[in-house]
């Protein structure tokens, strides 16, 4: 397993990006996605290509309440079912589970949500997993 990012929903993504940008990170890279009306940007530590801090900027928010503002830890791992399988047999609730071979989200039991992610290539869709349906929000 390893850990790729913790996503963060920022109002002010130039405001945002320097703070981190004070606190020694830099921009790695950045998606904008018009269909979805949203960006992530991707910041790291130079010389250190671990963990990264996702920022998602979705364009039509105003503003955070509640904490909404964290989002999700994510971790690649390298059989996306055998992992979300032993999960489920320790009684984890997998709120999206990994119908595509690529994808699941569960939650801690503080409901942190965290993402995971196949390692290489997306494994083919298999049952129980391709038809089961999300069991709340991810």
């Amino acid at each position: 397993m390893k850990f790729l990012h913790a996503m963060l929903r920022v109002s002010d993504p130039a405001a945002t990006i320097a703070f981190f940008t004070h606190l020694g990170l830099e921009e790695r890279h950045r998606i904008d996605v018009p269909a979805g009306k949203y960006t992530l940007i991707f910041l790291g530590a130079p010389g250190d290509e671990g963990g990264e801090v996702e920022l998602t900027h979705n364009w039509d928010e105003s503003g955070y309440q509640g904490g909404r503002n964290f989002g999700h830890l994510a971790y690649r791992v390298d059989d996306i079912y055998a992992t979300c399988q032993r999960l489920s047999e320790a009684g984890v609730t997998i709120n999206r589970p990994p119908r595509d071979g690529h994808m699941a989200f569960v939650r801690s039991p503080d409901g942190i949500s965290i993402e995971l992610l196949q390692a290489g290539e997306n494994l083919a869709p298999a049952e129980p997993w391709a038809s089961m349906p999300n069991t709340g929000e991810w």
